[in-house]
Formats: C-alpha cells, sequence, structure tokens
C-alpha cells in the first residue's frame, strides 16, 4: 500500500468512523428488498416507499399475495419499478422453492437470486449477516478511482482492488465511509474540494 492511500484511509475512517447503511430494514429479507429498489434511486426515497410496502408485504409469501401489479404501483417511486418488481417477484419465489422462505447468508447463493449482482449481494451479507464485504455501488466506484485507493474500469476491478489494501475486518466499515464521503462531499458532479478532509493529499486534486 502506498503511503497516500494509507493516509486516505485513516482520514477517512476518523471523518465517517460513525457511519451506518441508511436504507430502513427488520429482516434480511426486507434489507433484500431495499437494496434492489435501491437501484438508481435515493436511500432516502426508497425508506418513504418501504415505509407504505413493508406493513402490506414484509416475507417472500406476503410479496407473492400481493403481485407484481399491485406491488409496481407501490414501488413506482423509485423508478424502474416494473423490472424492481419482477425481480422481487423472481427472488421471493426462489427463496420459497430453493431457501425454505429464508434469505441465504451465502455470497454465491445470494447471487442465484433475480436481480441480484454483487453490489446487492454484498450489501446483504455484510449489513444483514455481518460477514466483511466491500459493495461497489456508483459511490464507491467513483472514490476508488478518483482518490487512486483502487482503479478499475469494472465495479469487479476496484472491489478486488480495495479488498487488496483495507484489512478484512474492515472491509464492510470502509464501504460506509466511501458512501458517505461520496454523497456529502466527493460528489460526481461540483465535488467540495475546499470542504474535502482529504484536499491536501488527494492524488486527483485540481
Amino acid at each position: 500500500m502506498k503511503k497516500f492511500q494509507l493516509e486516505e484511509l485513516k482520514i477517512l475512517e476518523e471523518t465517517y468512523r460513525v457511519a451506518k447503511p441508511e436504507l430502513k430494514f427488520g429482516s434480511p429479507f426486507e434489507l433484500l428488498v431495499a437494496v434492489i429498489l435501491s437501484a438508481q434511486c435515493t436511500d432516502k426515497r426508497v425508506n418513504l416507499v418501504t415505509a407504505q410496502l413493508f406493513p402490506v408485504a414484509n416475507t417472500p409469501e406476503k410479496f407473492l399475495r400481493l403481485g407484481q401489479a399491485r406491488l409496481e404501483e407501490i414501488i413506482k417511486p423509485c423508478g424502474y419499478f416494473r423490472a424492481k418488481a419482477e425481480h422481487i417477484i423472481g427472488a421471493s419465489k426462489m427463496l420459497i422453492e430453493k431457501f425454505g422462505g429464508k434469505v441465504p447468508s451465502d455470497f454465491d447463493e445470494l447471487i442465484q437470486l433475480p436481480g441480484v449482482g454483487r453490489k446487492t449481494a454484498n450489501v446483504v451479507t455484510s449489513v444483514a449477516f455481518k460477514n466483511p464485504a466491500i459493495a461497489v455501488d456508483t459511490h464507491v466506484f467513483r472514490l476508488a478511482n478518483r482518490l487512486k485507493l483502487a482503479e478499475g474500469k469494472t465495479p469487479l476491478e476496484v472491489e478486488l482492488g480495495l479488498q487488496k489494501i483495507i484489512p478484512r475486518e474492515k472491509w464492510s466499515d470502509a464501504h460506509h465511509w466511501l458512501i458517505r464521503h461520496g454523497r456529502d462531499i466527493c460528489r460526481a458532479r461540483n465535488p467540495k474540494c475546499a470542504e474535502c478532509p482529504l484536499n491536501k493529499i488527494c492524488p486527483s486534486k485540481s
């Protein structure tokens, strides 16, 4: 690990030590649904939608009874509601048929579910089951490259690069440090460089 990378991680940890997931959920299945809904949508909006959704359906069985058409109506504010509803209904069916209605904690089993890619599986296994993981969303991908912590052209390249420089026991926490920094300071457009705690050592500083 290069010296500036070590310094960046140290500052991020000190700045965002209390950062935690912003999605609201009461079970691994609720988290799975919320993460699927969060694609191309803010956590704030997802929380507003799930506040209406989960009292109606919060288990695979209840989602199947709810049906795709009604689910689409409820989750429409999250965007891409038809595809997301299809994924949630499909995941619910597979959970019942293959996993006894329970969300598996194993990464390789999670990514078998419809609508679940590496990012979603990493979030669920990390947040719901406390297994070390680094989920690479748009914020993590942008910051890893911009801060030169782990440069890569794909989320998988960035994920593997971050795993090499961050101690395994801090993977899950580091994911939240990067998200918070990306949302609050190091935005895709008009980053707040003057307010950034990494300003003096940032390799992309203009």
